[in-house]
C-alpha cells in the first residue's frame, strides 16, 4: 500500500523572532517544537527599524552553534513578511511562545492577520517551560548591560558575547 501524501508529508514549522540575543527559552521551545515537527527553521528577523545588540550574522551564529547542528533545525535570516518567507521554505506551522497574558493580544491579532494572508499555515503557541517563562531577549539585555548574571537564561556562548559586546561599548 502507498502512504498518502498528506501521510508521507514532511511537517515544517518555522519559529521567527529578533533572537537578540537567544535565550535558554527560546532553546527550549525549538527542541519542544520537534516533537511535532520534523523540521523546524529559526528564521532570524533582519528588522531595519530595530537597532539590535548583535548583528544578524552573529545570530544566526550563535543560534547553529547552540543547537548543537541538528540536522532536523536550519537557521536563516528573513526579512519581510512572514507569510512571504512560510510560502518559500514550505512551512506549515509558525510556532510562537507565550511567556504571559500580556504577550496574547499581540501574538492573536499577529496570528489572525498571518491566517488571512496565508489560510494554509497554522499558528501553534507554546508557553515555555517554567524555568523559562520569565525570560526575554530584552531582559537578559539590559542584565548584561549593567553587569548581572545572565549565566543561568543563554548559553556560554552568548553570555561571553554579552560580556564582551557591552564592554566594546562603554
Amino acid at each position: 500500500m502507498t502512504p498518502s501524501p498528506v501521510a508521507s508529508a514532511e511537517r515544517v514549522a518555522l519559529y521567527a523572532g529578533s533572537f537578540d540575543p537567544i535565550t535558554h527559552g527560546h532553546e527550549d521551545l525549538i527542541r519542544r517544537t520537534l516533537t511535532f515537527a520534523d523540521r523546524v527553521i529559526v528564521a532570524v528577523a533582519n528588522n531595519v527599524s530595530k537597532q539590535p545588540l548583535f548583528s544578524v550574522d552573529e545570530r544566526l551564529r550563535f543560534i547553529s552553534e547552540i543547537m548543537g547542528h541538528d540536522s532536523r533545525i536550519e537557521v536563516r535570516a528573513f526579512s519581510g513578511l512572514l507569510v512571504d518567507f512560510a510560502r518559500e521554505v514550505g512551512a506549515q506551522v509558525n510556532v510562537r511562545g507565550l511567556r504571559a497574558v500580556s504577550d496574547f493580544e499581540y501574538e492573536f491579532q499577529m496570528a489572525l492577520m498571518n491566517r488571512h494572508l496565508l489560510p494554509e499555515m497554522e499558528t501553534v503557541f507554546m508557553t515555555p517551560s517554567l524555568d523559562t517563562t520569565y525570560i526575554s531577549s530584552s531582559m537578559v539585555r539590559e542584565v548584561a548591560r549593567f553587569g548581572g548574571d545572565v549565566s543561568g537564561l543563554v548559553h556560554p556562548l552568548v553570555e561571553k558575547a554579552l560580556v564582551t559586546r557591552f564592554a566594546e561599548l562603554r
